[in-house]
């Protein structure tokens, strides 16, 4: 029989966690479930935790997001453990990795420099540490190593932004609406052709012009979806519950009464402090 001892010490922190995870993957005695899975069967859950976390401080739920994070981290171990189990790295391999980026990426802080710097300034002082690291990674391309598994949105603002530090970029607003507007009128001509690839590409076209007008805005379009999808749930309910009331559901109602409603809720938020 193993020894439980270091599973039930709620006191043993990390190693604890390690050692639950090791005895999971135990190919005798382990959860069939967890020996079956692999790195990418278990990245759509990483995924899918990050989202988690992100949720929850969005929503100010700080006692989930102790949870959140907890499965964040798990999904960490899983990962280093079955790259020990394939003789890649162990889960202090990936500590020992983040530790010494950290270091290396803060001179400021850990090094001789000074901070007297701007929270400007520092981030160029970032960007062009982590350049030298991508060129030791014999990563030549301005665009290489923005991961290819990002949300679609997210990964157009990071190759937007590293395009921009060399120089392909619009220097002001104005070029990116009059953009925005010729994206409009080549989608409207796509449509109008009835040709679906070429809907889609325009489609994309245009939402790839507006991540950029985003990023010239200050505004992170990942960050800008999820506030609207938010604001869409939220205000949707409230119509749910406004035709709940008169003992209607949204399927026994027209578009025009829901729109009205709409109005309203829209309107009511509005008028709150």
């Amino acid at each position: 029989m193993p020894d439980d001892t270091l599973i039930h010490d709620q006191t043993a922190g990390i190693e604890r966690l390690l050692e639950i995870m090791r005895r999971l993957r135990d190919p005798e005695t382990g959860c069939p479930w967890d020996i079956e899975q692999d790195f990418a069967t278990i990245a759509p859950y990483t995924i899918e935790e990050a989202y988690e976390v992100a949720d929850a401080i969005e929503r100010g739920a700080w006692d989930e997001l102790k949870g959140e994070l907890g499965d964040l981290l798990f999904q960490s171990v899983f990962h280093a453990q079955m790259a020990a189990e394939a003789g890649h790295f162990t889960f202090q391999d990936v500590v020992r990795t983040m530790s010494d980026k950290m270091v290396d990426r803060h001179p400021h802080v850990f090094g001789d420099e000074t901070r007297d710097k701007s929270a400007e300034q520092q981030t160029r002082d970032w960007e062009t540490i982590k350049a030298t690291e991508r060129a030791e990674k014999a990563q030549q391309g301005a665009l290489d190593g923005v991961a290819l598994g990002l949300p679609a949105l997210l990964r157009a603002y990071k190759l937007q932004k590293r395009a921009a530090r060399v120089g392909f970029d619009w220097g002001d607003v104005g070029p990116v609406l009059d953009k925005i507007a010729e994206e409009t009128r080549e989608l409207v001509e796509a449509r109008n052709s009835l040709d679906a690839d070429a809907i889609e590409d325009e489609f994309g076209d245009l939402l790839f012009v507006l991540v950029n007008l985003g990023r010239h805005l200050g505004v992170e379009p990942e960050a800008a979806l999820r506030r609207t999808n938010a604001k869409f749930t939220r205000r949707f309910a409230q119509i749910e519950a406004r035709l709940a009331a008169i003992g209607k559901t949204p399927e026994e109602s027209t578009l025009d009464e829901m729109d009205a409603l709409w109005t309203q809720v829209k309107a009511a938020e509005k008028a709150r402090p």
